[in-house]
């Protein structure tokens, strides 16, 4: 897997996922609401971490700011 998540995107996406893994964690969001905002949270927080999104694999879009070699 090739990193195509750039650094700003990346910081946004850890602080978007803490955002919704805290709003569910302390209750502020619950039921269906809490669990998408969690399960959302869990995913960002993922793409953060490993650098790497699927969607954007798929539509050929990198954010990394390196040129891909194709």
């Amino acid at each position: 897997m090739k990193k195509n998540v750039g650094t700003i995107d990346r910081t946004i996406r850890a602080l978007a996922g803490i955002a919704g893994i805290a709003l569910f964690a302390t209750g502020i969001v619950a039921g269906t609401l809490g669990i998408i905002a969690l399960v959302v949270g869990v995913v960002l927080l993922g793409t953060a971490v490993i650098g790497w999104c699927p969607p954007y694999a798929l539509l050929g879009i990198n954010s990394c700011g390196t040129k891909s070699a194709e």
